[in-house]
């Protein structure tokens, strides 16, 4: 586990890149004014990685589905961290829909966690089940009828707010 102090942590995930520079620019701009960047998976080249490590002021990085074995083999499946006392697990399942039950992203967690970050829909997601927040970023590239957004996380004094960024509208 990662004890992390911070407050703003920006949320991305299936940005689908050979490399960082690929990332759309204001993913990169936000990134970096982040005190966290999150990646929840679906990276694709390790040049995405090391780009997203040197902007970011601290970073938490998962692989997806998607991801090539040197990506698998060097990140982990899931990251839990605490920040001011909010437990915060970091995923990219290999399964499901947009309609899946998101309460079975908890069996991914050896301990409880307040908050799930994942990946793997493209569809953004914002909302809290049964005691837990789950919050999926959608994709971070634009595509036909899908737009490109993030997700911004706040934690303050043990509590925390969330919300989705459009970066480009679908095309």
């Amino acid at each position: 586990m990662l004890v992390i102090m911070s407050t703003r942590i920006v949320v991305f995930s299936d940005t689908h890149c050979n490399r960082w520079d690929e990332v759309h620019a204001d993913i990169r701009i936000a990134v970096a004014d982040a005190d966290i960047a999150v990646h929840c998976g679906d990276i694709v080249r390790m040049d995405v990685v090391d780009g997203l490590l040197s902007v970011a002021k601290q970073a938490v990085v998962v692989h997806g589905n998607a991801d090539p074995p040197d990506l698998r083999d060097t990140l982990p499946y899931v990251e839990v961290l605490e920040i001011e006392g909010v437990r915060i697990g970091v995923t990219h399942p290999a399964w499901g829909g947009p309609e899946f039950p998101f309460e079975d992203l908890l069996g991914d967690f050896d301990e409880p966690v307040d908050i799930v970050l994942f990946g793997h829909t493209h569809e953004p997601l914002n909302e809290s089940r049964n005691g837990v927040h789950f919050l999926n970023p959608g994709q971070g590239y634009p595509s036909f009828m899908v737009a490109a957004t993030i997700a911004v996380l706040t934690v303050d004094n043990g509590g925390f707010h969330a919300k989705i960024e459009t970066i480009v509208p679908a095309r």
